[in-house]
């Protein structure tokens, strides 16, 4: 086994992956899991573009194969994939503001293109403004727990790396 494979990237990518799959497997709230936090993350501080897209699609494949497969599972997919091009917007600037607004942005990303799809897919909405505003409606309270659990992931991984990076006499370094 090459000996650098254990090395910041695959452990890094791995350590994630788990993360992520683990909080979708555990008892949550609907939405309440860290995989969007993960894709920001990704595209935030994974220098491999690759890497990034990957870490979340991994996840949710690991844990779909467990939980399920649903018929808008494609714009769950894109939703994240999405996030992870939000994150290499904030990797020009990390700041807090700008980390916080990319979170927001995330949450409502994930919100507006789900249901889109949902509404589109599901003969229950009429495919009329109304059926389109139903349907948003009707999920108004999933978007708070996908908002919660964003902010608090967020800040639990990307306030755990700055304070690695801190706290570590080797810098932590994601060279792929």
């Amino acid at each position: 086994m090459n000996k650098n494979i254990l090395t910041g990237k695959f452990l890094l990518a791995a350590g994630l992956i788990f993360a992520a799959a683990f909080t979708r497997l555990i008892p949550h709230y609907p939405n309440f899991t860290a995989v969007g936090a993960i894709a920001l993350f990704g595209g935030t501080y994974l220098p491999n573009r690759k890497l990034a897209f990957a870490v979340p699609f991994i996840a949710m494949l690991l844990t779909d194969l467990i939980i399920g497969f649903h018929h808008t599972m494609w714009a769950v997919y894109l939703s994240f994939a999405l996030i992870v091009l939000i994150g290499l917007q904030v990797s020009k600037n990390k700041k807090v503001t700008n980390i916080f607004l990319a979170t927001l942005s995330s949450s409502v990303l994930f919100f507006v293109i789900t249901n889109f799809a949902q509404w589109i897919s599901d003969p229950f909405y009429a495919k009329t403004g109304a059926g389109l505003a139903q349907c948003f409606t009707m999920a108004i309270p999933f978007f708070t727990y996908t908002a919660l659990g964003d902010m608090f992931y967020v800040a639990v991984i990307f306030g755990a790396y700055e304070l690695a990076k801190t706290r570590f006499t080797i810098p932590i370094r994601v060279k792929i």
